[in-house]
């Protein structure tokens, strides 16, 4: 009923607006973060050795054994993958991307910023040793993504936000297939299987909506170790479960139940009739937003901040400059973030709009979507992995992470010139633009 209301009039849930002012939130601390890893990588000491240090998790027999930087890209950032999947969950059941057609406008537009880049790419590297990274310059960096925009997209609407977050996360999982099918070397199918058998255990509970987190969390953990074993990245389980967690407005039957306990609490305050009236008004929130709001706050604060402390570091040299800038490692990297992404996520937004396949909020303007597009070539985590399973040479690498800083801030410049000449920076929602949707229906030409 009021999700309807809702939806109706272009607005957003109230969750994925406390979401969204999360995100914004974590900008500045992102920022800082990634600063503050650039100065002690050049200015300090001991940046790499730091996060080379191993620790150890002994049970028993086994042993799980990975360095700090490894814990937190592969261990850490699941939780932040999880709550973008969870938030995709509620979107997808109750808010802005409702239907297919919804669905379909992102998935295309990211479909577009994941060829393109990688096009470009192969045009600067084809044939020679970096041929085999054209992965770096395909993603979208979802946490960057959705921190910048807070400091210099639009202030409204926010469904930019909502459209940015799906598109991420199809571009996330395009990556991290790519990442399984392309530089996954040994794939343990065994490891693998266990994880899918779990998923699917798990998706069947859904229907039924089952909830206990003890056996979630245990589940999710299992399901993390197979797919770590498997040599899949693990953020892929995040996603996953997310995805998995029910989602549903409060129903009448859980309000009226609620009302009739608090009252009888009123009637006789005893410790027994606390205790079922708080259970009564736990359940009646879906799980999805009850573990947002204990996730979201550690993942935007602690755990992306984290995640770039620990992988935004790059000593810039003046002989490491003049490396990457004659790189067309760099170069392929660079261009496909910033012109790949930009032209790449604009022209499958169109198509998809044209074609009338997929639709976007009315309130939504060519300038913020363009401007967005431009954002999309913000690349860091799925990049960085990438990076590392992809070249050996250590001064490639070195020319593969500058790239990826050096176009990742083009792309920040490129979103924040488009939103300022597109009249998109203003506090008030403008009234007039340029309407997404043709008046009728569109025909090729005959």
């Amino acid at each position: 009923m009021a999700i309807t209301t809702l939806a109706e009039r272009g607005e957003l849930s109230r969750a994925a607006r406390s979401f969204l002012r999360t995100e914004s939130g974590s900008a500045v601390l992102l920022l800082t973060a990634a600063v503050a890893a650039l100065v002690w990588a050049n200015l300090g000491r001991g940046y790499e050795d730091f996060w080379h240090t191993e620790l150890s998790f002994v049970l028993g027999g086994a042993e799980l054994t990975e360095d700090l930087r490894h814990w937190i890209n592969d261990g850490l950032m699941v939780l932040f993958f999880f709550s973008v999947g969870m938030e995709i969950s509620r979107e997808v059941t109750l808010g802005e991307l409702r239907g297919i057609r919804a669905l379909a406008a992102p998935t295309i537009a990211a479909v577009g910023g994941l060829t393109v880049p990688a096009g470009l790419y192969l045009l600067f590297n084809a044939g020679g040793p970096g041929a085999g990274a054209w992965g770096i310059a395909i993603s979208t960096d979802t946490a960057v993504v959705i921190g910048v925009l807070a400091l210099v997209g639009p202030r409204c609407p926010d469904q930019l936000r909502v459209f940015l977050l799906a598109l991420s996360i199809v571009d996330d999982i395009g990556a991290v297939a790519a990442i399984a099918i392309f530089y996954t070397d040994d794939v343990q199918v065994g490891a693998l299987l266990l994880a899918a058998g779990l998923f699917v255990a798990l998706l069947a509970l859904r229907f039924v909506r089952f909830w206990r987190t003890p056996f979630y969390v245990l589940v999710g953990l299992v399901m993390w170790l197979a797919v770590l074993q498997s040599g899949v990245h693990p953020s892929v389980v995040g996603v996953a479960l997310g995805l998995l967690v029910n989602a549903y407005a409060p129903r009448p039957a859980d309000i009226s139940r609620v009302q009739l306990l608090g009252r009888s609490f009123l009637v006789d305050p005893s410790p027994q009739r606390a205790l079922a009236t708080q259970i009564a008004v736990t359940e009646a929130v879906s799980p999805n937003e009850r573990l947002q709001l204990r996730i979201q706050p550690w993942s935007s604060y602690v755990i992306v901040p984290l995640f770039v402390l620990a992988n935004a570091g790059v000593v810039l040299t003046g002989s490491t400059l003049l490396a990457a800038a004659t790189s067309p490692v760099t170069w392929g990297i660079v261009v496909g973030l910033t012109v790949g992404k930009l032209v790449g996520v604009t022209a499958g937004t169109w198509v998809a709009l044209r074609t009338g396949l997929g639709r976007v909020p009315d309130t939504l303007r060519w300038g913020q979507l363009v401007g967005g597009a431009g954002l999309a070539g913000i690349g860091f985590t799925v990049a960085l992995f990438v990076t590392e399973l992809a070249l050996d040479d250590p001064g490639l690498v070195n020319q593969a992470k500058i790239g990826i800083l050096a176009g990742s801030i083009l792309a920040g410049v490129i979103g924040w010139t488009i939103f300022r000449v597109g009249g998109e920076r203003g506090g008030q929602c403008a009234p007039t633009g340029l309407p997404l949707l043709p008046p009728r229906p569109w025909r090729p030409p005959a």
